[in-house]
């Protein structure tokens, strides 16, 4: 094993330092994290890769998908790029489009899908669905921001140098969740499903919508605030779901 020259060692030395005293996300000081088996290019531009959504994706999201027949997928609110390209990655079949509000995160989901050659992936900015008028998809997946303003104020100094525009999402951390679940079924194919993480908003969640049939998704390591749910039940209660999305952009 080659030994490390002294500007390695206090190249690394240096990092050790930032990591412990300016507190900087490790995956920012080396400019990479792993992601679903994947390698993927990271800094203060999006989010540090780590939704639990990549076990799902390396199991083929079953069982929740069933066996149904996947052509067209979204990652809404896709920020590095790292679900929309691990889906792409492993479904080579498959178009999926990574779309998200910041043209910062866009550019380096950019840089990784080149970095991943995932040519099967689309990149586009827009603010939830508001620019995909017409796109369908048999599969959406999403991690949107489900930080409340409390939590958010209150997080420790490694966020701070994450985009806020990630994390904070109103005072029960479901203000973008609820738009989503109301514009969804314009985008799902009839027998479509939505997967979508909200981390520990999902009792304020269950407590907004308690008829809505939310499958809360068994990770390895448990439970992790992620559902899936299907379009026709999106449908069902769209008249509630609607109610509470439009109180909050009116508000």
């Amino acid at each position: 094993m080659a030994r490390l020259t002294a500007t390695e060692k206090a190249e690394i030395l240096g990092l050790f330092d930032r990591r412990i005293e300016e507190r900087v996300p490790i995956a920012y000081l080396i400019g990479e994290a792993w992601f679903a088996g994947l390698n993927f290019k990271s800094d203060n531009r999006a989010l540090v890769p780590r939704s639990p959504i990549a076990e799902l994706i390396e199991s083929g999201f079953e069982p929740w998908l069933g066996g149904r027949e996947v052509r067209r997928a979204l990652d809404l609110c896709t920020g590095s790029g790292c679900i929309a390209i691990a889906m792409a990655h492993y479904n080579p079949d498959w178009h999926v489009d990574g779309v998200d509000i910041s043209v910062d995160a866009l550019a380096l989901a950019a840089e990784n899908k080149a970095r991943l050659h995932a040519d099967n992936a689309r990149l586009l900015k827009s603010d939830l669905f508001s620019g995909l008028s017409g796109e369908h998809y048999q599969l959406i997946v999403t991690n949107p921001p489900y930080v409340t303003n409390a939590e958010t104020d209150a997080l420790p100094k490694e966020y701070s140098y994450e985009p806020e525009l990630g994390l904070r999402a109103g005072d029960d951390g479901l203000d973008l969740v609820l738009k989503i679940l109301r514009d969804a079924p314009l985008h799902l194919s009839q027998d479509g499903l939505l997967i979508c993480e909200v981390g520990e908003s999902e009792r304020a969640l269950v407590k907004l919508l308690p008829d809505v049939e939310f499958a809360w998704i068994e990770f390895k390591v448990g439970q992790m605030g992620i559902f899936a749910v299907e379009c026709s039940e999106l449908i069902v209660h769209h008249h509630r779901i609607r109610e509470l999305a439009d109180a909050r952009t009116t508000a």
